[in-house]
Parts: C-alpha cells; sequence; structure tokens
C-alpha cells in the first residue's frame, strides 16, 4: 500500500505508531451515478480543517491532547472498482491488526463494504449505525454489483440484517423499499429512534458509517447526491452523547464533493464533523 501525504487534518500530526486514532483519506468515486467528485474530498476536507479551532467548547476536548495521527491517502486505481475494494480491504486489516481506531474519510460509499469485510471477521456480532439520505439497498446499479448505490445491501450481507440500523434515510428506490420491508431493515428518517438503539448496543462493537448526504443540502451543498430534508448539524450534536456511550471500533465519513461549492463552505462542515467524532471517541 501507497500512501500519497499533502497537509495533514488539523492537529493529526502523532506518529502512526503512538496514535490510537488514525485517518485515513480513501480518494475513490468511480461508481458515483449522480455527481462525482468525492475523490477531492479527503484533501479539500484537510485543507478546510485549518479554518476550525482544534478546540471543541462543546465537548470541553481538543485534538492537542490526543495523539491522532494522519495517514494520508491510500493510493488506488481509479477506474478499477475491484482492485480499490482489495486496497482497502488490506488496509483496514492492518488497522485492525495494529489495534488502531481508523477513520476513514472518503470518498464514495461503496468504500464501507470492503472495510466491512475485514470488521465483521474481526468483531462478531458487530453492529452497524448507518447515516444516509438513500437507501443505498440496490441489488446492483448499471449492472454492478459494486456500487455506492449497493452499499448499504452489500454491508448487510456481510454484518447480518439485524445488525444493521440506518438513520436518516429519506429516498428509496421501489424495490429497495419492499426488500429492506420485507427483510424488517431497521429504518429511522430522522434519527428520532437514536437512544432507543444506543440502549440496544451498548456493549457491542459498533461501526459507524457516515454518508454527509444524511445532512440537509442547505447546510452544505457540495454533495454527489443532495436529497431535501436531512438532519442540520444541531440534531447531530445531539446524538454525540449516545456515541460516547457505545464502543466504537471504527468510522468513516464520506460523499463530500467539494467541486460543487467553491466557497468551501462543506468541507469546513465536513471538517468539524470530523473533528467532533475524534474528540467523542479519543482515548489519551
Amino acid at each position: 500500500m501507497n500512501f500519497i501525504k499533502n497537509a495533514g487534518f488539523i492537529a493529526c500530526d502523532a506518529g502512526y505508531k503512538a496514535a490510537h486514532t488514525v485517518l485515513a483519506g480513501l480518494p475513490y468515486d468511480g461508481t458515483s451515478s449522480f455527481r462525482p467528485g468525492s475523490r477531492f474530498a479527503p484533501d479539500s476536507i484537510r485543507r478546510y480543517s485549518y479554518a476550525i479551532e482544534t478546540f471543541s467548547h462543546e465537548q470541553e476536548r481538543d485534538i492537542t491532547d490526543y495523539k491522532v495521527a494522519d495517514l494520508g491517502n491510500l493510493e488506488m486505481p481509479y477506474g478499477d472498482s475491484k482492485a480499490v475494494v482489495k486496497l482497502v480491504e488490506e488496509l483496514a486489516a492492518k488497522m485492525l491488526k495494529d489495534k488502531k481506531k481508523a477513520l476513514y474519510i472518503g470518498g464514495e460509499h461503496l468504500l464501507t463494504y470492503p472495510i466491512m469485510k475485514q470488521y465483521s471477521k474481526k468483531y462478531k456480532n458487530l453492529k452497524v449505525i448507518y447515516f444516509d439520505a438513500h437507501a443505498d439497498f440496490r441489488e446492483s446499479f448499471t449492472g454492478s454489483r459494486l456500487s455506492h448505490a449497493s452499499a448499504a445491501r452489500l454491508t448487510a450481507g456481510e454484518v447480518g440484517d439485524k445488525n444493521l440500523f440506518m438513520f436518516g434515510i429519506r429516498s428509496f428506490e421501489k424495490n429497495e423499499w419492499l426488500y429492506m420491508k420485507k427483510h424488517n431493515i431497521f429504518v429511522d428518517s430522522k434519527a428520532g429512534r437514536f437512544d432507543e438503539v444506543v440502549d440496544k448496543i451498548k456493549g457491542y462493537p459498533v461501526y459507524m458509517s457516515l454518508d454527509m448526504d444524511v445532512f440537509d443540502p442547505s447546510c452544505l451543498p457540495g454533495l454527489g447526491t443532495p436529497e431535501a430534508g436531512g438532519i442540520f448539524y444541531d440534531d447531530f450534536m445531539k446524538l454525540l452523547p449516545g456515541l460516547s456511550k457505545l464502543d466504537i471500533v471504527g468510522m468513516d465519513v464520506l460523499e463530500i464533493s467539494p467541486e460543487y461549492d467553491p466557497h468551501g463552505n462543506s468541507s469546513i462542515f465536513a471538517a468539524k464533523v470530523i473533528r467532533e467524532l475524534i474528540l467523542n471517541t479519543a482515548v489519551k
């Protein structure tokens, strides 16, 4: 595996061996179905992270008090989704072997699938919290099973239907809707049942996948597939106390397409969300 490193995320400058939390960029958008460009998100988010503080007054924590490393971006063959899946699997396996809490910055939502292939092997009864605007439950899209439109279905195939908890979903293709109803997939379109799920999965290993289009596009226009009716930043911050009760073993933050927001607001928004997630799960 080769990594390309430019500027790192603000204050995430610890060495890999010493770090408890490790950031890794996954710049891939080869199956993006509407507006590509999320391959540019990892570097854009890092660059704009210098517009925010390292300190969160809401959590009363500062990134500089923790050992967080930023590996840079995994070098990928952009036109070969099978090769990308294999590389991301290898990276996830390394993070697990080295006992690092990884935060993967994408890139598109297909990337969650190869991560789950490794994490579900490591952790029995792994629970997955999946934030998204879209169901991502297509059996295939444009003839390919490896698609960001199939990411949740592929994830469920790894961890099991009952271990997937989906929040913010407000867009379904008809067959997705029927399949999800038949298999009783947990879906909460506004995250109103989040605390209920937290109580249910406390004590289990939990992976959190965050597609940034779960937020309303009025908050951040730089999205590949914007969908009206999403949550807002304050709504997400209200979920953090619940997240802090869980054994979060890994996270990803995906699907910002910065080229559609020339002012950089979407990348700043994502950087602040990432800061809060780092601090919410950090260990000194």
